[in-house]
């Protein structure tokens, strides 16, 4: 669907579908770094807050497909997932655009803290270039 509908539903509209990026929090950015890697370059950015990855899942095991995609991190200093996300920054092909680890858990108090500045990197990642 994501892959598939979505662009297609977006073009109908007048949309430019061959700008596209992804994001979610915990299994959300699980997802979207899978997609990232289901579909290598595919995506101008793949943005993951706190996301639930874990050693020897299946976004570690195929980090390398990565390369090419632009990669932010944000994960709060008290979260549980900190160890491994860190462990992800670590292990990615190209270092990531941004990763960020400030105060903060697994909730919503946390993620809200960090949209702003997710959103930014990646408006600019789907911004047409300058003519």
């Amino acid at each position: 669907m994501v892959r598939e509908e979505v662009p297609t539903w977006c073009a109908r509209r007048g949309f430019d579908s061959s700008r596209l990026a992804v994001w979610g929090w915990s299994m959300g950015g699980f997802g979207a770094l899978l997609l990232a890697e289901t579909y290598p370059k595919w995506l101008r950015m793949a943005a993951a807050f706190s996301p639930a990855v874990s050693p020897g899942d299946a976004v570690f095991t195929g980090v390398d497909k990565l390369r090419g995609t632009p990669v932010g991190l944000w994960c709060g200093r008290q979260d549980n997932f900190l160890k491994d996300v860190r462990a992800l920054a670590r292990a990615l092909p190209e270092e990531p655009v941004r990763a960020a680890w400030a105060d903060g858990r697994h909730n919503f108090g946390y993620w809200g803290t960090v949209i702003p500045d997710a959103f930014a990197l990646i408006g600019a990642a789907l911004s047409p270039p300058r003519t």
